[in-house]
């Protein structure tokens, strides 16, 4: 039962670690044509713009520029190694 419980939070911070990579590609796919509109741009687009929007209503564009991604990129890669180092000190440990 341990090493299920423990496969599964593993699963889980292999996804934490991997959303901030997965969200910096989502922002490369707007310089390229037709790239959102693409099933992979539609897949991360639901998951990703329900978090940039409260930025974007927040942080308007300067110029050309949506800087409300950039500050939400930051946001959010630092809020998954919160969470990744609270499960791997307090999770983890209480599987064994």
């Amino acid at each position: 039962m341990q090493s299920i419980l423990f496969q599964v939070v593993e699963f889980i911070l292999f996804i934490i670690r991997w959303l901030p990579t997965l969200m910096f590609v989502y922002f490369l796919m707007s310089w390229f044509p037709g790239a959102r509109e693409s099933k992979i741009g539609q897949f991360l687009a639901r998951i990703f713009e329900p978090i940039l929007e409260p930025f974007r209503r927040i942080i308007p564009p300067i110029g050309m520029f949506d800087i409300s991604s950039l500050v939400a990129y930051i946001i959010f890669q630092y809020a998954m190694r919160v969470l990744t180092n609270l499960i791997q000190v307090y999770v983890i440990p209480m599987l064994f």
